[in-house]
């Protein structure tokens, strides 16, 4: 490809049948379409047999292959048999659950998709990047992502990132024509742009000169267009059942070193090693990633239904840690639907004129105030006007804050200069000091009332002017400024009280103008005084250490760079866990930065890949709602994790304490085995369950010390009511004690989960999901008859208990209950 580099423009044009001036016909690019295939660079999608091996990647795994090996080599092959049998059940369970979690993923990154700015039948169109085909033209702005190999054509001060596909992290300048020989490499490649890289300063035209796989970047497959973040609660997770693990296999050491000790040569060396291998396996929270998968899984498709697509799935954990949320006012709290509503006095009379030269030239304009100037100037009768040649624009900058573009018509070549009014009107050294002051009072009054304003200006030029500098933005002539209404959505009136609620802080940072901002504060109900507001500027000049108290004292943040956005969010971190809502490309290193970070759909390309999740539709609500959401999928694996924890590790300790007392095991390998299987089913329900109100009424973080010091009360606790079945049915002998303990055991665990759910008594609670009650009560009643049937005999070596056996059993069952809910009050009360 890089040979195009060096063909003059007319050749180009013509080896790809396109035109600079009429672009492709639809016809045409359909045909190319069908040719050449989307542009899409395929990214690896898993395929079922990975997740499948996946399911057996694991240590416990590990442990239940080695101990059917065992028993299939000292001549136990049913019980082999059953052992890998078990293994499938849980792969095939897991593999099920991810398959369709990545089936969803999937069909929600159906959501995202880049746009560009096309020629197409002589009209600027927006459309689906995946739409472009060679001989494209197309139109390139800063903060676009460049979305295909493309040669520029014609450009101003166009300047690009090529940071994916170098690994260079300076921007590097693009200059249109041709060069005098073929590049070697991409370094050279000074008039070529390629897809993966991103616009950071300018404009150009260009020519698609290959699309999806055929580009630069699909050869080397090195795209990489999402933020990878691990959330802080799976990466605490993983280490801490890395330490339940290790400190299980030594308790299981010293048990098996006793059982040698105490039995002598009465001890089965093999049959206490299949033993081991079942308890280790018992008492770890394996059921853990499930449950997490499926509650993001449930959260994710939960959000997209509200038009939010979760590109990093441990995001909704993340998401409900907020405390505080950033968030621009534009189109997040306000519609972004922008009416023209008044002039400044004395105004000229070609305002207009002037303004509807400033507005986009595509047919579907998406700026609101090109929409609202394009509106008013058609109702005055003059969008129809002659329109001028268009021979250059300077973009909208957010530091300049304001774009410029040249225009010329046979007799006048000028620059009409449109932006925020205080940059305008420093640029205009004929005003007034008059002029200036009455300016101003119009200014404030309209900020006051909530609105925006807009100023423009002219400044005439020599004919042979082709191009425009910042440089050239002086010596201004004022046209007169415009103010704009923006109403206030409906749902930001509900979502700042329900954020209250949560405990989440929301702090504006916008680039309106101190009075705009404090009106839209107050009148959210952000703010009790209109006035405090604080500055960009103001924030910036305080002291190091006062900064951060002034974030914490303001709500509300005016005439904020991008810049100061980043060291703003910055500054927070430090003391808060920060969501972040942005949607430039000057964004992108404070998206990065947040904690959680969230764009809109119509953000800079940039923006989207940098975010966590983003918004088809801005509303704040929404926001509130997700972290509403990321709090129950937190609260519900700590339920689970508490659960599985206090019931594993009582159950583990009885049994490896009462193996020293009795010369054959409490419970037979397989027995263990399936009560694990009959008790973890209903508790990975638990990830459907329903939260109690306290439990997302406050940011919560991942809390180790609670979650064991819980886990060793209700342990205690579970232990104790084992040795009491242990010693209530020992008497009865080895089939006795190991039927009855199995099926105490497995109901001590199902209505232990409806204690641990939530920290109020019980009856107080919320009602638990109808998931959670049908599946406990399923496993419930397998519990009791498997006893009864031939498979549960002749397998598991159960005996049928009689009906005094199994009204003592429900006896304790109901005593552990109540004895739980006693200390769970009181730990709550006295400790948590």
């Amino acid at each position: 490809m890089f040979h195009h580099a060096t063909l003059h423009d007319n050749e180009l044009l013509s080896h790809f049948t396109s035109s600079l001036e009429a672009g492709l016909s639809s016809t045409e690019a359909a045909s190319r379409l069908h040719e050449h295939g989307r542009n899409e660079i395929t990214a690896h999608q898993v395929q079922w047999y990975e997740i499948l091996a996946r399911q057996f990647k694991s240590a416990f795994i590990y442990l239940l292959v080695v101990a059917a090996a065992i028993v299939f080599v000292i001549g136990e092959r049913l019980d082999a048999s059953v052992i890998v049998g078990f293994v499938l059940l849980n792969a095939g369970l897991g593999f099920v659950q991810e398959y369709r979690s990545e089936m969803s993923l999937q069909a929600l990154q159906e959501f995202i998709h880049p746009r560009t700015r096309v020629k197409r039948d002589g009209q600027w169109k927006v459309v689906d990047s995946a739409e472009l085909v060679p001989g494209d033209i197309i139109s390139l702005q800063t903060g676009d992502a460049v979305t295909a190999d493309v040669r520029v054509l014609s450009e101003h001060n166009l300047t690009v990132n090529e940071t994916n596909l170098t690994g260079e992290s300076v921007a590097v300048p693009k200059r249109a024509g041709h060069l005098a020989k073929e590049p070697a490499t991409i370094y050279d490649c000074h008039n070529l742009c390629f897809s993966g890289t991103t616009v950071v300063e300018g404009d150009a035209t260009a020519l698609v000169l290959a699309t999806g796989t055929n580009t630069r970047m699909g050869s080397i497959a090195k795209l990489t267009v999402e933020t990878t973040k691990e959330s802080e609660f799976s990466r605490s997770i993983t280490r801490f059942s890395s330490f339940i693990l290790r400190m299980i296999l030594v308790t299981l050491l010293v048990v098996l070193v006793a059982n040698l000790l105490l039995k002598g040569k009465g001890a089965n060396i093999l049959e206490l090693l299949v033993f081991g291998i079942a308890l280790v396996v018992s008492v770890i929270p394996e059921g853990l990633p499930v449950v997490t998968t499926v509650s993001l899984s449930r959260g994710a498709l939960g959000l997209a239904k509200h038009g939010v697509v979760v590109k990093r799935l441990t995001a909704i954990e993340d998401i409900g840690t907020i405390e505080v949320l950033c968030s621009d006012k534009t189109g997040t709290l306000t519609e972004n639907s922008l009416t023209v509503t008044g002039y400044s006095p004395g105004a000229r009379e070609d305002l207009l004129y002037h303004a509807a030269f400033t507005v986009a030239e595509t047919e579907d304009k998406t700026e609101p105030f090109d929409i609202a100037i394009d509106q008013v100037c058609r109702e005055a009768g003059r969008a129809s006007e002659g329109r001028p040649e268009r021979l250059a624009e300077l973009p909208f900058d957010p530091v300049r804050r304001r774009n410029a573009v040249l225009l010329r018509l046979p007799e006048r070549t000028w620059m009409v200069v449109r932006g925020a009014p205080e940059e305008v009107m420093a640029l205009c050294p004929r005003l007034s000091l008059e002029e200036r002051h009455t300016l101003t009072r119009w200014l404030e009054e309209r900020g006051r009332g909530g609105e925006r304003t807009i100023a423009l200006a002219v400044r005439d030029l020599s004919a042979g002017t082709l191009s425009l500098r910042p440089a050239d933005e002086c010596e201004l002539e004022f046209l007169g400024a415009m103010a704009f209404a923006d109403p206030i959505k409906p749902s930001t009136f509900k979502a700042v009280p329900l954020a209250r609620e949560l405990g989440v802080a929301i702090k504006i940072l916008t680039g309106d103008s101190p009075e705009v901002a404090g009106a839209v504060g107050q009148a959210i109900g952000l703010l009790d005084d209109p006035e405090k507001v604080l500055t960009g500027a103001t924030w910036l000049g305080l002291p190091g250490e006062q900064r951060a108290e002034a974030l914490e004292e303001y709500s509300v943040i005016a005439r904020v760079t991008p810049e100061q956005k980043y060291e703003i969010i910055q500054t927070l971190q430090a003391r808060h866990t920060v969501g972040f809502l942005g949607e430039g490309i000057n964004d992108a290193p404070a998206l990065k930065l947040a904690g959680v970070s969230l764009v809109v759909q119509s953000a800079a390309d940039i923006a989207r890949q940098a975010a966590d999740i983003i918004l088809l539709e801005s509303d704040l609500e929404v926001i509130v709602d997700g972290i509403r959401s990321g709090r129950e999928v937190f609260a519900n694996g700590i339920k689970y994790l508490k659960s599985t924890l206090a019931s594993n590790f009582g159950n583990f300790y009885a049994v490896a304490i009462s193996s020293l007392m009795i010369p054959f095991l409490p419970m037979k390998p397989l027995q263990i085995l399936l009560l694990n299987l009959l008790s973890d089913f209903p508790m990975i329900s638990i990830a459907t369950d329903n939260v109690d109100p306290a439990e997302w009424e406050r940011p919560r973080k991942y809390d180790v010390r609670e979650v064991v010091l819980i886990s060793i009360f209700l342990g205690v606790v579970s232990t104790v009511f084992d040795l009491i079945f242990f010693a209530t049915f020992v008497r009865g002998g080895e089939a006795v004690l190991q039927t009855n303990w199995f099926v105490g055991s497995i109901l001590t665990e199902l209505i232990f989960l409806f204690s641990i759910r939530t920290r109020l008594p019980f009856w107080q609670a919320v009602r638990p999901s109808s998931t959670v009650v049908w599946l406990t009560g399923v496993a419930a009643v397998a519990t009791v008859v498997v006893p009864y049937t031939a498979l549960g005999q002749r397998v598991f070596g159960f005996v049928p208990p009689t009906a005094p056996q199994m009204g003592v059993i429900l006896g304790l069952v109901a005593a552990f209950f109540a004895v739980t809910e006693v200390v769970k009050g009181w730990y709550y009360r006295q400790v948590g």
